[in-house]
Formats: C-alpha cells, sequence, structure tokens
C-alpha cells in the first residue's frame, strides 16, 4: 500500500483523470474530494464489501436454480 501524506487542500492524483483532495479535517475525520470520470465507480468500502456480498449471494442462488431440459 502506498501511504502519502496531505494536508488540507492538497490532492493526489491517480492515472490521467482521478483527483482526490482533502477537503476538511476534523478530529480523526478527513473529508474527501473525488473528481474522476462518470464512468469510474466509487464506492466507500464498507458499501463496497456489502455490493460484493449481495452479488455472491445472488450468484448462489442463481447457481441452485435447476434449470428444465431442452428437448431437441
Amino acid at each position: 500500500m502506498l501511504i502519502l501524506s496531505r494536508k488540507k487542500d492538497e490532492s493526489i492524483i491517480i492515472g490521467d483523470n482521478i483527483e482526490i483532495s482533502i477537503v476538511d479535517i476534523k478530529g480523526d475525520h478527513v473529508k474527501l474530494g473525488i473528481k474522476a470520470p462518470r464512468n469510474v465507480k466509487v464506492y466507500r468500502q464498507e458499501v463496497y464489501a456489502a455490493i460484493q456480498e449481495q452479488n455472491e449471494e445472488a450468484l448462489k442462488s442463481v447457481s441452485e436454480v435447476t434449470l428444465p431440459e431442452l428437448d431437441l
């Protein structure tokens, strides 16, 4: 993991078109600003984990369904 130190109003650039800025720092909370193309999905880690879990559950339920055989 790359670890960088930034101060308020400083930013980092990822690739050519993603910018993450430190908007505010209060106590142990950091507010980030993210500029990214619309096709780049940005999630908080806990939301991403919940989505992955739901996708895995959906995949399990689909694999448990028995499809009827086709008459050829």
